[in-house]
């Protein structure tokens, strides 16, 4: 049987996984002569009108380019992503990590000491300290998106393919049927609320829980069950499961599993500072490492044991593989430039219309990131002409939607801050650009995982929207839909429930019962009360 070369250079070899999303395969890159892991998603889950069908793949092409921005040692390099007509297929080339996936150590293994349950987490911690920080949310994490190396490093894989997939919220089926994973998902992905930082921050917990007990959280025969125990159900804690274990790990759990984001620590650089005690010290570097017997499970405290320490030496081929060690990510910054700073030389007017139409070009090709940074260069050459000088604002305002559209969401969010005070100085606080500005700082903040104050802004926003444009406006339609998801986020129930069955009604209204977003409000609606149950 030939071998199957996807994009004319990357050779598929030997499968490695199957998931709901596709097939992952050890391949070989033939330009650079290395091995790769090639994803290769599913053709059915990019089918569908040609419309459809194209929205999946730019949105595909989106969340690689985030994901590959992560650059962070427990996380597998992207390297390539794209859709080959030759094969039909979109695909994901990625680093080859050589390990053993966590859902399967617990599957041989049970539960775990603490120590090596705590050393899991933190490296988990470390990744999410990292991802949060640009910011990308994982979504999806549980033990099987999670590989321990074979010189104990964490790596956490399938970032953004949740967001792809859709399949971190709640999913319906026309029948009833509830598709996607459940076990680890937080409340408020369950009930389709607003996610956020705070959502992988549950989802760690319920990993901690599974570590050291040996058992998931929750434990419903099914996914409607399993879901409402997430939403409603507080977690048994764990030193009822077992003994020996320590009210520290206990409380950290239980706040991880708070039911409402804001009730959970405030950032994985918290709980990783919470882990830290439990953590190993290194070894005596006197003492010579043996090496792992041959089959020997991989041990995640070794890289707190002998941190950047080479694996031992062997004899047998099978362990002589080499395997990255974990490494900080947290690189001090450079210290800030001292004395005299050049002069930046002030740009034309025709330069700074070059500037925009080249970057207007980039953003609809995707390159969000290359756009913003041409603005950024051309920005710097025209302060003189003063914060509040037309132009220099549309350009600004400009370059923050680049931000935003790439996933920017920490740089961005100051950009609508200040714009948003600037254009309410020039033309009032009912301003067309000031309430979108401001509308854009809410989503800001939401995405970066600060849900109260976005629904804070969310609401301000969405009055004087109302008081500008009336009910039934696009623009209000798409903040009174925020707004539910946000409101749902928090646990309040019975109002997300209210706003959204009354933006229902003024959409059917408007576009009828069978318009496409109208029946996404109504399947809103179903999903939380499905979970949900009884309204608060």
């Amino acid at each position: 049987m030939p071998q199957q070369t996807i994009a004319g250079r990357y050779e598929i070899v030997a499968p490695i996984s199957t998931g709901g999303m596709g097939q992952v395969w050890r391949g070989y890159d033939t330009v650079l002569d290395r091995e790769i892991a090639v994803k290769l998603i599913r053709p059915d889950v990019a089918s569908g009108s040609s419309s459809l069908r194209e929205e999946f793949i730019a949105r595909f092409r989106r969340e690689a380019r985030v994901t590959a921005k992560i650059d962070h040692p427990g996380v597998p390099a992207v390297y390539d992503a794209a859709f080959d007509d030759q094969v039909d297929r979109l695909y994901l080339v990625m680093q080859l990590v050589d390990g053993v996936p966590l859902s399967q150590l617990i599957k041989e293994r049970g539960r775990f000491s603490l120590s090596w349950s705590a050393a899991v987490a933190a490296q988990i911690c470390s990744v999410l300290v990292h991802a949060h920080a640009l910011p990308v949310v994982h979504r999806d994490l549980k033990p099987g998106n999670l590989m321990v190396a074979r010189g104990g490093a964490v790596k956490v894989l399938d970032f953004g393919i949740a967001a792809v997939l859709r399949t971190d919220v709640t999913q319906i089926t026309t029948a009833g049927q509830i598709i996607g994973t459940k076990a680890y998902m937080s409340p408020e992905q369950a009930e389709c609320g607003a996610v956020s930082p705070r959502s992988d921050l549950y989802a760690l917990g319920c990993i901690l829980h599974e570590l050291l007990t040996g058992v998931q959280v929750f434990d419903g025969p099914g996914d409607y069950t399993l879901m409402r125990q997430h939403v409603t159900e507080p977690p048994t804690p764990v030193r009822q499961l077992r003994g020996g274990l320590t009210a520290d790990i206990e409380e950290l759990i239980l706040q991880l599993l708070a039911k409402r984001p804001e009730d959970r620590p405030a950032d994985a650089h918290e709980v990783y500072e919470r882990l830290a005690p439990h953590l190993p010290a290194p070894d005596d570097p006197s003492v010579r490492e043996q090496a792992d017997p041959i089959g020997a499970l991989p041990d995640p405290t070794r890289p707190y044991r002998r941190p950047l320490a080479p694996r031992p030496r062997v004899s047998d081929p099978r362990l002589a593989r080499p395997t990255p060690t974990v490494l900080d990510a947290a690189v001090p910054p450079l210290p800030p430039l001292t004395g005299v700073q050049p002069r930046v030389p002030e740009v034309s007017s025709e330069e700074l219309d070059e500037a925009y139409n080249h970057a207007v070009s980039l953003v609809e090709d995707e390159r969000f990131s290359q756009a913003a940074e041409v603005l950024a260069e051309v920005l710097a050459g025209a302060a003189a002409r003063g914060e509040h000088d037309p132009r220099v604002l549309e350009i600004r305002r400009t370059r923050a939607a680049a931000l935003f559209l790439g996933g920017d969401y920490r740089q961005a969010l100051p950009e609508f801050d200040v714009l948003a005070e600037a254009y309410i100085a020039l033309g009032g606080p009912d301003d067309v650009e000031a309430l979108d500005c401001a509308r854009q700082a809410a989503y800001c903040r939401a995405e970066l995982g600060d849900s109260v104050e976005a629904l804070v802004q969310c609401q301000s926003v969405l009055a004087r929207v109302r008081a500008r444009y009336g009910e039934h406006d696009e623009e209000t339609f798409g903040l009174r839909r925020h707004v539910g998801l946000l409101l749902s986020a928090a646990q309040r129930r019975s109002e997300a429930i209210a706003e959204l069955e009354g933006l229902m009604i003024d959409m059917t209204a408007r576009y009828g019962a069978e318009d496409q977003e109208t029946m996404e409000i109504r399947d809103l609606l179903t999903k939380i009360r499905f979970v949900g149950g009884a309204v608060d």
